[in-house]
């Protein structure tokens, strides 16, 4: 958890290093005492998992039900930051391996991966500065502060290390105004960038894309090992 009490898959990749508790939250039942309770409805599985909340202790959390509405629970996980809701059906049974409408994923703030091109200087850095491919192009979309602690800024500023270059990577940038959100890098504010081969990609969560195609109220969420850079592409 990150210091807010928020979820943070940044501090999880480098728990080991960040000096925090691992958290496990229990939502669902699939066996016990060797009992397999896949074809029960989520309704008794939960019971039976909630018989064994005196048992539980930390770093192990049990998940409560949310009895509230669709658009109070919307609401709060815009406000929160959350990346979104999963909603189950009380009555479905557990089915391995498949994605059925007996349970839904939506996606309430806005994300994807980004290549990152360079930062802002700072302490170790101040900003990270990142982009899409578009026709073999790299595309300026945006640059954050948000979603760092300092042991995660540490550990991401390391990967920086023998990627330095001389040469912007954008081929947008540098651009004639900041915007009405201050999303632009003008060539002014590229005085203080350093520039790095485009080979790191970063999950960024934002809240809209600008008319000038910036990115708005950004925030990283961790780095992707698992993405080709030059495959990254603005989705939606």
């Amino acid at each position: 958890m990150d210091p807010e009490g928020r979820p943070s898959f940044s501090l999880l990749q480098n728990y080991s290093s960040a000096g925090v508790q691992l958290l496990y939250f229990v939502f669902d039942l699939l066996i016990l005492r060797g009992k397999d309770l896949m074809h029960q409805p989520l309704s008794i599985r939960r019971e039976l998992l909630q018989g064994l909340l005196p048992k539980l202790a930390e770093p192990v959390r049990y998940v409560p039900p949310f009895d509230v509405d669709l658009k109070t629970m919307i609401r709060s996980v815009k406000e929160q930051g959350f990346e979104g809701v999963i909603a189950k059906r009380n009555e479905s049974r557990y089915e391995p391996g498949l994605r059925s409408g007996l349970w839904q994923k939506m996606r309430v703030n806005q994300g994807q991966e980004f290549v990152v091109g360079g930062y802002s200087k700072g302490n170790p850095f101040d900003a990270l500065i990142f982009g899409y491919y578009e026709d073999g192009k790299l595309m300026y979309a945006g640059r954050t502060r948000a979603g760092f602690t300092p042991v995660t800024r540490a550990s991401v500023f390391k990967k920086f290390k023998g990627l330095e270059i001389a040469e912007c990577p954008f081929v947008n940038l540098p651009q004639k105004k900041a915007g009405r959100w201050g999303a632009g890098l003008t060539k002014e504010k590229m005085k203080d960038c350093v520039w790095l081969r485009p080979q790191l990609v970063a999950q960024i969560q934002f809240l809209e894309w600008t008319p000038d195609g910036n990115l708005r109220h950004t925030k990283f969420v961790g780095l992707r090992e698992d993405k080709d850079p030059r495959g990254i592409v603005r989705k939606g």
